[in-house]
C-alpha cells in the first residue's frame, strides 16, 4: 500500500533527521518545485504532481514562490486535501474562511512561538525603557553620553498586555521578574494568569493606566488597524508601544503621529504592514527600535517550530484532523 503524500511548501532549515526518519516513516514527501504561482495551479490540478496531496507543511517564505494561501489558490488545491499545516503562530496569510469551506482543517504553532517571542517583546521593552538603542549608536559613533535623554528603570512601571495568550503570559512573566506591574486586556479573564497580573475588562482602561503596551492579537479582519489614533489618543502622555503581533494591527500612520508629537516617547517594533519594507519615517527615528522580524529567529525555537508541524501532520493522517487546529476552525 503506499504512503499518503504529503508537500512541503517552504524550506525546511533544522529538523532535517525529523523530516526524513519520523514524518517520512508514514508518508511520502514532495517538495515544492514548481516555479510560479500559474505553475503551481497546473501541478494540482488533476493528474498534476501534486493531485494526490492529502496534507500541506506551510511556511511563509513559500510566498515567494507560489503567493499567499488566498481564497484563489486555496480553490485551486486538490481535492484530496484535507490538512494545511503552518508553521507560525500567527496565519493571516492562509485564508482560513476558504480553506473551511473546501473541508481542509488548518493548523497552527501557537506554543513553540511562545518564549522566543516574548524575549523579543521584553527586550523592546527594556530598550524603550533605558534607551539603549540610542546609546549603542552614541558609543559606536564615539559621541558616549552625548545627547542622551534620561531613561527610566522598568521597576514598578505597568506594562499592559493586550491579549493575554501563550505569548503574552510568556511576556508577563519576564516582565514580572523586572519588578514590572502587570495588567491585561483579553477577549475573556485567563484563568491560568498568575494572581498576581489584573485583569482589565476595557482597553480604554488599561491604556490610561499603562506604562508600555504591548500588543499579542492576532491579524485579522477584525483586527487590522484596530490599533490607531482613537487608542494611541487613551494612552499616557510618553507611554511606550511594543508591537511583536503584526504590524497591521496597527495603524502606521497614526503611530507615526504618536511617536512625531510626543504622545509615545518611544516604540519597540519586530513587525511591520509591508514587510519587509519599513516605513523610511521609522527608520529615520531614533526613538523607535526597529528589528527585521526576529520574534522566532533562533536555532532553537525554529526546529521547535518545524517539529511541531510534523506532529501535526502525523496526527492528521492518523486521526483526520492535525493538532493545533486554528480558532476558526474548531
Amino acid at each position: 500500500m503506499s504512503k499518503p503524500q504529503v508537500l512541503i511548501c517552504g524550506t525546511i532549515v533544522h529538523a532535517h533527521d525529523e523530516l526524513k526518519n519520523d514524518l517520512g516513516s508514514v508518508a511520502e514527501i514532495l517538495h515544492l518545485d514548481t516555479a510560479s504561482r500559474a505553475e503551481f495551479f497546473q501541478a494540482c490540478s488533476s493528474g498534476g504532481k501534486y493531485s494526490n496531496i492529502v496534507a500541506i507543511y506551510r511556511h511563509n517564505d513559500s510566498a515567494d514562490k507560489i503567493g499567499v494561501f488566498d481564497a484563489e489558490l486555496v480553490n485551486q488545491l486538490p481535492a484530496s486535501l484535507k490538512s494545511i499545516c503552518h508553521n507560525g503562530a500567527g496565519y493571516d496569510q492562509i485564508d482560513v474562511h476558504a480553506a473551511k469551506a473546501r473541508g481542509i482543517t488548518v493548523s497552527h504553532t501557537p506554543a513553540a512561538v511562545d518564549d522566543a517571542t516574548a524575549d523579543t517583546a521584553m527586550f523592546l521593552v527594556l530598550s524603550s525603557l533605558r534607551q539603549y538603542y540610542r546609546a549603542e549608536i552614541n558609543a559606536r559613533s564615539g559621541k558616549w553620553k552625548s545627547g542622551l535623554k534620561p531613561a527610566h528603570d522598568p521597576e514598578g512601571k505597568t506594562l499592559g498586555i493586550i491579549g493575554m495568550g501563550g505569548i503574552g503570559s510568556a511576556l508577563a512573566k519576564r516582565a514580572a521578574a523586572f519588578d514590572m506591574n502587570i495588567i491585561y486586556y483579553n477577549r475573556n479573564r485567563n484563568p491560568n494568569a498568575d494572581a498576581s497580573y489584573k485583569y482589565i475588562s476595557s482597553q480604554q482602561e488599561l491604556l490610561a493606566q499603562s506604562d508600555v503596551v504591548s500588543l499579542n492579537l492576532p491579524l485579522n479582519k477584525d483586527t487590522e488597524k484596530s490599533f490607531g489614533k482613537t487608542q494611541f489618543d487613551q494612552m499616557k502622555h510618553g507611554a511606550i508601544l511594543v508591537n511583536t503581533a503584526r504590524g497591521g494591527v496597527v495603524d502606521e500612520e497614526a503611530l507615526i503621529e504618536a511617536l512625531t508629537s510626543g504622545k509615545l516617547s518611544s516604540a519597540g517594533l519586530d513587525v511591520y504592514p509591508a514587510e519587509p519594507k519599513i516605513d523610511e519615517r521609522l527608520v529615520k527615528m531614533d526613538n523607535c527600535i526597529l528589528l527585521p522580524h526576529m520574534g522566532t529567529e533562533t536555532v532553537e525555537t525554529q526546529k521547535k517550530m518545524e517539529v511541531q508541524v510534523f506532529g501535526s501532520i502525523k496526527t492528521a493522517l492518523e486521526t483526520g484532523k492535525p493538532s493545533f487546529i486554528v480558532k476558526e476552525h474548531k
